[in-house]
């Protein structure tokens, strides 16, 4: 019993006419004469009974027809389930990251990804934008979270949500440490540890203006909160840094006056065919990254 031929054999049910039948299923009438009475002679019943004009179940038929709408639609799920299953997404998706509070907003992302597709891995990469930019632009990475200012026109991005501030990390016992805010002045002469990436240092010498040729930096960093937050406790100096918490009872943190701040973006590269699960991530990406 094929299920073409069940399919058949509803149509003629639901038309009550050979005729009408055949025609919906674009097959001529004595074809599908033929393949209901071997349906018949297969089954050993009679399905239908004949006159001139329609056709009306017998019992039997009743009863087949029944069965048939559910052998329909078990081959109908099955069907889908299959195409389902061989559409998995499955792979490693690379993401390079620097140090900012907006991890906590990709984190979600890849937690509510993975609920719908779990079978991916996520493989994140810890480095500075310029370092991750290079990884993208070689495809060893497919996405990278960067803390702006950050030349990105030969990518596409979303922006994340949190803005995060400039603050200045010091010890408890500093004399700084008295003042609700930190401005340029207060800096003229204090050991200062800046982070070393070329776009970061140009924003916070605008942010310092004329003082900035009496700044006293004694320590540039690449990344690493967690070793500016020893070199400050030890008492290297005091680190401009975002406002990642205070690692430890020895040290406290103030904001910037002015304030100064910067968003992260998600990026990925313009033109790029990529596999499956990094196609699916990217729509994730922008459907739920404006919700975050």
């Amino acid at each position: 019993m094929e299920i073409r031929v069940l399919k058949y054999f509803l149509t003629i049910a639901r038309e009550e006419n050979i005729t009408r039948a055949a025609e919906q299923l674009h097959i001529t009438q004595p074809t599908l004469s033929r393949q209901m009475m071997q349906l018949e002679e297969e089954l050993g019943v009679r399905l239908f009974r004949r006159n001139r004009v329609s056709v009306t179940l017998t019992e039997e038929g009743r009863l087949l027809r029944r069965r048939a709408q559910e052998i329909l639609e078990l081959a109908d799920k099955a069907e889908q389930e299959i195409i389902l299953n061989r559409e998995t997404v499955t792979g490693t998706i690379g993401i390079g990251c620097g140090e900012t509070n907006n991890m906590e907003g990709l984190s979600r992302l890849m937690t509510s990804f993975r609920q719908h597709y779990p079978e991916v891995v996520f493989d994140i990469y810890t480095a500075n934008a310029d370092d991750v930019k290079e990884k993208l632009e070689n495809g060893t990475l497919d996405f990278g979270l960067l803390l702006e200012p950050v030349e990105i026109s030969r990518f596409n991005f979303v922006r994340m949500p949190l803005r995060e501030r400039w603050c200045l990390l010091m010890r408890r016992d500093s004399p700084l440490a008295e003042k609700e805010t930190i401005t340029p002045a207060d800096l003229v002469g204090v050991p200062l540890i800046v982070a070393r990436r070329h776009s970061v240092r140009n924003e916070l010498d605008n942010w310092f203006g004329d003082y900035y040729r009496r700044m006293h930096v004694v320590t540039t960093v690449n990344l690493s909160y967690n070793n500016c937050s020893i070199m400050v406790e030890n008492h290297v100096g005091v680190a401009l840094v975002h406002d990642f918490g205070v690692p430890g009872n020895a040290l406290c943190l103030r904001p910037l006056s002015p304030e100064i701040g910067n968003n992260s973006v998600l990026v990925w590269r313009k033109e790029q065919v990529f596999p499956p699960a990094v196609t699916k991530f990217i729509e994730h990406v922008r459907a739920t990254a404006p919700l975050l």
